[in-house]
């Protein structure tokens, strides 16, 4: 059935008031005004889910609508245009002045006191049930601490402002909350949510709103967080203090908060799979079941049983053109795109062989040179390719477009994309457009023409649970056998062999395991802005952000093409880990101290 999104994204007028406390609602109508009925209230709710980031608009982060720049800004890919402020964020070229540092951070604050004074407000609404009241405030309060969760992944322990809306024209003298309070604060919030939200959308009307399960999603990821190195006894952030000397970064590891995630994690399995939410699975033209189209499709059908959190408005024809390699010579625009956002030897590299093996285990078959004729998943006959490309993982042909792939929209004929110097979507060829590393991120692209907005965008789905549940279990109590059981769950749907089975032995000891969940993790989760913040909360960003990155050699013809190249040396230090609070807000609140080394 095809649901109809309840959630509206055009804005009403924004103010432009007191930095990060800017009053969010159109300041033509009174409080008494808006609140009256449902037609102007509804109006004021919908701006506060209008925060809900639009990751994918990422050649323009930050901004009303918090676009995301997480995967250009992370060793899964990079964007060939230098006006992208990823590419910014790669080299270090960026400060407590950038303006995606001041977006994010005035921003989510809209939202938050937003939801604050509908909290507040919405009791005086004239034309609607006590039932649906109440319920819009659950959603609002689980919105506002969704907003502080999005805050802390960017900057660490934050200010919380308390449940009454702070007047617009205050000046704050308000201190940083530690992490460990901000995370508590959350997680209760969104418990307390979660009582009154319903299960699942009352009608197709309401798809987009806040459910339960999206609340104890949000709740269980915090927790994680909170678990996670970067805030569990990081004595390298000591000098994280208030101006009182206390510490935002809690000093002592405990295990416990592993525990208690993983106790999270496990209630909402427990809870909502296999009824409300399970893996997507998908039969193939001969009825039995395909990996590929499995893996490909999860992102591709609207609200399909693993997606818990979706963005209905958002910019995916941005992303789709983007993904869409140049294709000269194709007289259609739906076939012929950017192919900007090129995807890093790196990340290419980290996906497995079709027998489940990374490629530098021995036993993985991988080849690293020549030539082999060989039918990718969505091919309907054999091609000459390179054998580094050949026999891969299903989720290698959903992710990624190399040299000699065929283009998904057959609409126009078989596409072959060339992406070396000279070939149709080449350095050469594309001018302006082409792929800065020689292969393009394929993942969330249609079989269509890429200019569509009528689709969601998928924030937060199941197989993400269930990676953060290993997760979690490894660190709290290894040995689990449940750690072994969902990361398993994944592999399954992703058409590979299990660990434990036969011929491929289940990773030995926490460290082993641990090691697996993370590969596990890096690929079921590509280019879905995920990595940017877990090689931060896992404290290796230093060795996986900093350094040479790699792609193929775009300026060359074949076979020269071939050669594995550093297109880039990015910077990352201490200091990296935590954006910078904006300057403006340092200057007017004398008790907010800045992260170190800004």
């Amino acid at each position: 059935m095809q649901k109809i999104v309840y959630i509206l994204l055009a804005f009403i007028a924004l103010s432009s008031c007191k930095k990060y406390l800017d009053q969010v609602p159109d300041d033509r109508l009174t409080i008494e005004e808006t609140f009256r009925t449902w037609a102007t209230a509804r109006k004021f709710l919908n701006n506060v889910y209008a925060r809900i980031p639009d990751e994918f608009g990422q050649r323009n982060p930050g901004d009303q609508t918090n676009r995301g720049l997480w995967t250009g800004g992370s060793d899964e890919a990079d964007y060939v245009w230098g006006f992208v402020q990823s590419n910014d964020v790669n080299i270090g070229n960026w400060d407590a002045n950038s303006g995606f540092v001041r977006d994010y951070w005035t921003n989510f604050y809209k939202g938050i006191r937003a939801a604050s004074v509908f909290i507040e407000n919405a009791d005086k609404i004239t034309d609607l049930t006590p039932q649906l009241i109440t319920q819009y405030k659950a959603e609002a309060r689980a919105l506002r601490a969704m907003y502080y969760f999005y805050l802390m992944r960017i900057y660490g322990p934050v200010v919380l402002l308390g449940e009454k809306p702070v007047p617009v024209d205050t000046n704050l003298q308000i201190p940083r909350s530690s992490f460990d309070e901000c995370v508590s604060y959350v997680a209760d919030e969104l418990a307390k949510a979660a009582e009154i939200l319903p299960v699942i959308p009352n009608n197709d009307q309401d798809y987009g709103r806040i459910t339960r399960g999206i609340a104890l999603a949000f709740r269980a990821n915090a927790l994680l967080y909170n678990a996670s190195p970067l805030f569990n006894g990081n004595t390298d952030l000591a000098a994280l203090q208030n101006k009182d000397g206390k510490h935002l970064v809690s000093q002592r590891f405990d295990v416990n908060k592993w525990k208690v995630a993983a106790d999270a994690y496990r209630d909402f399995i427990a809870e909502f799979v296999p009824g409300t939410y399970d893996l997507f699975r998908k039969n193939g033209p001969d009825g039995n079941f395909s990996a590929y189209l499995s893996c490909r499709d999860v992102i591709l059908t609207d609200w399909n049983k693993e997606v818990i959190l979706a963005r209905p408005g958002n910019s995916l024809g941005s992303r789709q053109y983007e993904l869409t390699p140049y294709h000269n010579g194709q007289g259609s625009r739906d076939v012929r795109g950017s192919g900007g956002l090129g995807a890093t030897q790196n990340m290419v590299d980290a996906f497995f062989m079709e027998n489940g093996r990374s490629i530098n285990d021995p036993a993985s078959g991988y080849v690293s040179s020549g030539y082999s004729d060989f039918q990718a998943p969505y091919d309907t006959h054999t091609k000459s390719t390179y054998n580094q490309w050949v026999n891969r993982e299903p989720r290698f042909y959903v992710n990624i477009t190399y040299d000699g792939s065929t283009w998904l929209n057959t609409s126009f004929g078989e596409i072959t994309t060339r992406l070396y110097n000279t070939g149709n979507s080449g350095k050469q060829t594309g001018g302006n457009d082409y792929t800065p590393t020689g292969y393009i991120v394929r993942k969330a692209m249609g079989l269509g023409r890429w200019d569509v907005h009528d689709r969601t965008l998928i924030l937060l789905r199941l197989a993400e649970i269930y990676l953060s549940y290993a997760e979690c279990l490894n660190e709290a109590e290894p040995g689990n056998p449940d750690i072994l059981r969902y990361l398993n769950l994944i592999r399954e749907r992703a058409g590979i062999p299990q660990y434990g089975s036969a011929g491929l032995p289940a990773p030995a000891g926490q460290e082993a395991m641990r090691e697996a969940i993370r590969k596990e993790r890096r690929v079921e989760l590509a280019f879905e802005n995920n990595r940017f913040f877990d090689v931060r909360r896992w404290k290796i960003a230093e060795q996986t952000e900093n350094g040479p990155i790699y792609g193929l050699n775009i300026s060359a013809d074949m076979p020269e093409f071939l050669n594995v190249v550093a297109f880039e040396t990015r910077v990352f230090n201490k200091r990296h880990y935590f954006f910078p609070i904006p300057s403006d807000d340092i200057n007017n609140d004398a008790e907010l101290v800045q992260n170190p080394g800004w």
